[in-house]
């Protein structure tokens, strides 16, 4: 890992902001009255430390509303000071970065679309050399880890210490109640590898809809995420990009309100309590793996004996009655279908390629001798 990061500088900037960390503001600054007002309102909700807004906002079709550019931070600049609040911009440019620094701009963040283009987030970080500023990096728009971790190391080679996460959901090709899907298995694996590193979570762009956005953040903080970043305008009906996902600040205010913050460590009975549970899990985990490589002993001798007999891998009848058989015996056992069947893939894909190993392995050792 390329990051060693210094927890008592993300500890020093993030001092002032109480957990969890609570960023909000409307999609696009389109107006002066817009940005003040909505921003005026924000700074009356005590846990809302940081204000949002883009200011560049490029639409995948030309002719949309494509934000107010260097106009916009003027408004930035003036709501931050009468607020009181700290303020946050994307930027995708060299010249956004130029233009963010000039007008005091507090925080930057890097968004999905621009995460995904190594050659986008190294100009980027070269125009960030000498700066001292926190910025944030959402997840690029596909479902790719080391790319959203390359762009952390990218940021951090440039001098910038003061990093964060944003996980925003990714692309699928599956339908979904949500706009992007959250795969929370990619931000847990993030936080596992860089364990240092804020992470928030954006319900926003993962729901695309204001219904669920109480739902998605309440799992996000159960989740360990150390803050939430939530559009909100003062008029969501007359928004110009992203509306349906917005919401007014008093509808914020009754999220945060409903919100359970529950604690990140318990006392010593609760944590002793818990070792003694998770030495259990321990001990069966243990047997699973057992269970798993005994299985796989009988896999490989399986593929043996089709290979000895000519017959194909897949037997799909087969395959066919081990889900039925496996699925009612684990629901029956009060497990998910969906874990289930997951699962039941997993160990069926693994055995598959381990019968092709085996029954291949002569084939092309031959293959190769008659090449030399």
């Amino acid at each position: 890992m390329g990051i060693q990061f210094n927890s008592e500088a993300i500890e020093n900037y993030l001092a002032p902001i109480s957990y969890p960390m609570l960023i909000a503001g409307p999609c696009s600054a389109e107006s002066e009255e817009q940005i003040l007002q909505t921003a005026r309102e924000l700074s009356c909700i005590p846990q809302v430390r940081i204000f949002r807004a883009g200011i560049w906002k490029p639409r995948t079709r030309p002719g949309g509303f494509e934000g107010k550019g260097e106009e916009a931070l003027k408004w930035m600049q003036k709501a931050g000071k009468e607020s009181g609040l700290l303020t946050a911009i994307e930027v995708a440019r060299p010249q956004h970065v130029e233009l963010a620094l000039k007008y005091d701009i507090d925080i930057l963040w890097i968004g999905a679309r621009s995460t995904v283009n190594p050659f986008v987030v190294q100009e980027i970080a070269e125009s960030l050399r000498g700066a001292d500023i926190p910025v944030f990096v959402k997840n690029p728009v596909n479902p790719d880890l080391k790319l959203w971790i390359g762009a952390f190391e990218r940021i951090y080679q440039s001098g910038i210490k003061k990093l964060a996460g944003i996980h925003r959901g990714f692309s699928f090709f599956e339908q979904s109640k949500y706009r992007n899907a959250p795969m929370w298995e990619i931000p847990i694996e993030l936080k596992r590898q860089i364990p240092n590193l804020p992470l928030i979570s954006d319900p926003s762009h993962i729901c695309g809809n204001t219904k669920l956005l109480q739902e998605i953040s309440q799992r996000a903080l159960d989740l360990d995420m150390n803050g939430l970043m939530l559009e909100t305008h003062f008029n969501p009906a007359r928004a110009l990009t992203d509306r349906d996902q917005q919401i007014k600040p008093e509808e914020l205010r009754k999220i945060i309100k409903n919100l359970v913050i529950r604690s990140r460590k318990g006392d010593q009975a609760f944590e002793c309590k818990l070792e003694s549970f998770r030495s259990e899990i321990d001990k069966i985990d243990t047997e699973l793996l057992d269970i798993l490589a005994r299985r796989m002993d009988i896999v490989r001798d399986i593929a043996d004996y089709k290979k000895e007999k000519g017959i194909t891998i897949l037997q799909i009848k087969r395959w066919q009655n081990i889900i039925n058989d496996r699925l009612n015996s684990g629901m029956n056992m009060g497990l998910e279908k969906d874990f289930l069947m997951k699962l039941l893939n997993l160990v069926h894909k693994e055995s598959i390629q381990e019968q092709n190993r085996i029954m291949n392995k002569d084939e092309k050792k031959h293959k190769k001798k008659q090449k030399d």
